[in-house]
């Protein structure tokens, strides 16, 4: 059984190596993808003007009708910080003469919250030829796709192929951990009595030495200690990257049935609703500018006077909100900072198609609920 358990875990370790690497390498580097992007694209993040920033809803406003093939689906409600230009993302409109969609050929562009001139305009994905406004985007495909192009109709395949690579990771965290416990070996008459003498010692006594490295020996049980040492010291953290790494590769695919049937939890707005086709999306009811004033009252119910956030539709998924923010304390102009993950937050979700009156989301860890409101036509309002 050791023997096999030796053998998987040396395969594990060759199939998995080189896909480690990668991911670890361009995950280093894209934890600094927004003060790479500033830097490699200085022209797309500063503005041009000193004017006081319009609202965003205006800026978008002000963009849909210069531009009437594309419709703006997410932005925030504040430039990030003094002097920084504000970013729209944009999904191309259907075109009614062929029932498809526009080809715009960008969605993102760069305005001046000032003015509302555009500085510019990429395709964020996009990722060949690179360049100083898409490597960011190369980066990120890289490593979570591996560029591994659309085929039978998804585009998930390399992300499903680093979900399994993980899965493997996951399990042979369990395997190496096994094959560093001491092995008790049958009595053998033939065995030399010191050899005998070292097997009959407790178990800890007999673990002991993999959590240490020998700087005596040959280079290869240096080299082996220093593995098994390491790998025993680390292997919670081991542990923890490669099962996060499969759960949220493989999310839907394995990660939320197992965790169905061993726990109950309440899916997210993504997972109750059906994605539809991209030409063919779920037309919001609701305007960016309503969506907007309807987390704006709730959040000055609550003491927020501050409107820190940013707003957006999903449309393959019916799903339209405002995120606002508390203040922050040590980024951007007046103290206002970036989103955070540890605030209270105020989400405005519409769901096109009703909610029937159920609870749609619950996040404790950050102390967020979302409750269903009725409201007066069938659809519904998710407040937190």
């Amino acid at each position: 059984m050791r023997a096999t358990f030796t053998t998987l875990h040396r395969w594990a370790g060759l199939v998995t190596a080189g896909f480690l690497f990668m991911s670890g390498v361009t995950g280093a580097i894209i934890s600094w993808d927004h003060e790479l992007d500033e830097w490699l694209n200085a022209r797309l993040f500063a503005a041009t003007t000193t004017k006081p920033a319009l609202p965003s809803v205006e800026l978008a406003r002000i963009f849909e009708q210069r531009n009437p093939m594309g419709r703006v689906v997410a932005l925030r409600l504040t430039p990030e910080a003094a002097g920084e230009s504000l970013s729209l993302f944009v999904q191309p409109r259907i075109d009614p003469s062929t029932g498809k969609r526009y080809v715009l050929g960008y969605n993102q562009v760069f305005v001046d919250p000032g003015t509302g001139d555009e500085l510019g305009r990429r395709e964020v994905g996009a990722v060949w030829p690179v360049t100083r406004e898409n490597l960011v985007s190369f980066l990120y495909r890289l490593h979570y796709t591996m560029h591994i192009p659309e085929f039978w109709g998804s585009n998930r395949w390399g992300t499903r192929l680093l979900g399994i690579i993980a899965i493997i990771w996951t399990i042979d965290c369990f395997v190496g951990f096994y094959l560093t416990l001491p092995s008790r070996r049958k009595p053998n008459a033939a065995r030399p009595a010191v050899v005998a003498r070292e097997l009959g010692r407790g178990f800890w006594a007999r673990w002991k030495p993999a959590w240490v490295i020998k700087r005596t020996g040959s280079p290869y049980r240096i080299n082996f200690d220093i593995h098994r040492a390491f790998s025993l010291w680390t292997w919670g953290l081991l542990f923890i990257v490669a099962f996060t790494a499969f759960s949220l590769n493989l999310y839907r695919e394995v990660f939320s049935p197992i965790m169905q049937v061993v726990s109950s939890y309440t899916p997210t707005p993504f997972e109750l609703r059906k994605p539809t086709p991209p030409d063919k999306p779920i037309e919001p009811k609701l305007s960016m500018a309503d969506i907007i004033a309807i987390a704006q009252a709730d959040g000055a119910r609550r003491g927020w006077d501050t409107p820190v956030g940013s707003v957006f539709y999903a449309q393959t998924y019916g799903i339209y909100g405002a995120l606002f923010f508390k203040p922050g304390d040590d980024h951007g102009a007046g103290g206002v900072g970036p989103p955070r993950l540890y605030y209270d937050g105020i989400e405005a979700v519409r769901s096109a198609k009703g909610c029937h009156g159920q609870e749609l989301l619950r996040i404790s860890s950050y102390k967020r609920s979302f409750r269903c409101i009725r409201g007066a036509s069938s659809d519904c309002l998710a407040v937190s």
